[in-house]
């Protein structure tokens, strides 16, 4: 007899599934589904998004049939299911709304296209239509050596920058996952920024979405891993029903859809937070070109990985804070050239280097620090510590990353202003190099 998990791939979302449910006159309805979940062999979750007529017809009637497609042999299969029950709170119901949010922030639809609830069914039946039997072909090699290898490798890193760039490496080498980023949260502003990255042409280092927005801000703002292994046609689904909406009376609802910096046309995406307890401090998010790249088994094997790479973040975060090394000894950079005009916006910090932007926010009111310390005082020499504790800088709360800030500042002048350089001499503690005269100037307030 046929079980739901010998058709699981069936619930991957690649083919719309239809459901079929029937009023108490007898009336026939059929419409599409967003999600059939898997629980376990007896049974499924359906999404609730709308009071329609499927909606009137399960409370009436609990007996439902839903029809799955194979999206690699084109196999039909029926599942008779009987309506248990509607979760509005829970794991199972955040996981779902986490998922369903992802794709419909995506197409600029969050505010229209949400979950009600989770739709739990008990599978009576599952039935082979047409087309080829189920085949659990060839299984992947298992993952819990390459977890297992991950995890050693980032056992040896001693600094945070050297774990965002082992993490991600880790991941190429053991895992074959060639695209890849890592963000931090801000809780301030409630935004992840991106401190690594791998695969891509630009780094993207510094680019930000708002915690709720995407995949990535969904996934933070759950606290829930979304998977989606079929992004384009997740995608079409959305735009269908965003195009229904626009001619309605919700269209006011709509809101710009999102640029997404990674993969132009992703086959797949898989986005896990980095989360202490209910804290978030950050996202792991991978894709491919590949459709169904990132199976249940990468899902679960990322979520453990992030759990270890949450635990370490924290430790190394507060180490560089707390201890501070006595510096190594850096050749002192000779400064050359024209004076360049560096200009300081403090309404939100942005520092502009000559007619370019630079970076904003915390990390900018860092970084306007140091150079007044430099140009005043001629000071190099810093320490995490002392910028901690700076009540000038109004730095958020210790629960804030600010190594985290650190890198993502030391990384921007790399890649947009090779003659300022942050360069680290010893844990807690780093060095402000400067190449050219600087003439620093205080914006005015607008």
């Amino acid at each position: 007899m046929l079980t739901p998990s010998a058709i699981r791939r069936c619930f991957e979302g690649a083919v719309p599934a239809v459901i079929a449910t029937c009023s108490p006159d007898g009336t026939p309805n059929v419409a599409y589904l967003s999600q059939v979940h898997y629980l376990d062999d007896r049974h499924v979750a359906l999404t609730f998004q709308f009071f329609n007529t499927t909606r009137r017809n399960i409370l009436a009637n609990p007996l439902a049939t839903v029809q799955v497609v194979d999206p690699e042999t084109a196999a039909h299969f029926r599942l008779y299911l009987r309506y248990l029950r509607t979760e509005t709170e829970g794991p199972l119901f955040e996981h779902m709304k986490a998922k369903l949010a992802g794709i419909a922030s995506h197409t600029g639809m969050s505010k229209v296209f949400h979950l009600l609830g989770s739709d739990v069914y008990e599978v009576l039946q599952v039935e082979h239509v047409f087309g080829a039997a189920p085949d659990p072909g060839t299984s992947r090699p298992d993952l819990l050596p390459r977890l297992r290898a991950c995890m050693a490798d980032l056992g040896v890193c001693g600094d945070l920058a050297h774990l965002f760039d082992e993490t991600l490496g880790a991941l190429a080498r053991h895992c074959g996952i060639g695209y890849s980023m890592l963000l931090m949260h801000d809780p301030t502003h409630e935004r992840l920024y991106t401190v690594a990255s791998r695969g891509y042409p630009e780094s993207g280092v510094g680019w930000e979405v708002r915690v709720g927005d995407g995949i990535i801000g969904v996934a933070g703002c759950e606290r829930a891993p979304i998977r989606i292994g079929y992004t384009a046609q997740a995608y079409v689904y959305g735009r269908a029903m965003r195009e229904g909406f626009a001619h309605g009376p919700d269209a006011d609802a709509l809101e710009s859809e999102i640029p997404f910096p990674g993969l132009s046309n992703p086959g797949s995406q898989l986005a896990v937070p980095l989360a202490l307890g209910n804290r978030l401090l950050g996202v792991l998010y991978v894709e491919s070109r590949e459709s169904r790249r990132f199976t249940y088994e990468d899902e679960d094997a990322l979520v453990v990985l992030a759990g270890q790479l949450a635990l370490t973040i924290e430790l190394l975060a507060h180490s560089a804070e707390l201890h501070a090394e006595l510096p190594s000894k850096v050749p002192v950079v000779p400064v050359r050239g024209l004076p360049v005009e560096v200009r300081h916006y403090a309404a939100d910090h942005s520092v502009f280097v000559g007619p370019d932007y630079l970076i904003k926010g915390v990390a900018g009111a860092i970084l306007w620090k140091l150079l007044r310390d430099y140009a005043h005082h001629g000071r190099s020499e810093f320490t995490n510590r002392e910028l901690r504790l700076d009540r000038s800088l109004r730095l958020p709360d210790i629960s804030d990353n600010l190594e985290a800030r650190l890198i993502l500042l030391q990384r921007r002048l790399a890649e947009r202003c090779p003659f300022i350089a942050i360069t680290r001499t010893g844990r807690g503690r780093f060095r402000l190099e400067v190449g050219r005269p600087l003439q620093l100037v205080e914006a005015p307030a607008s």
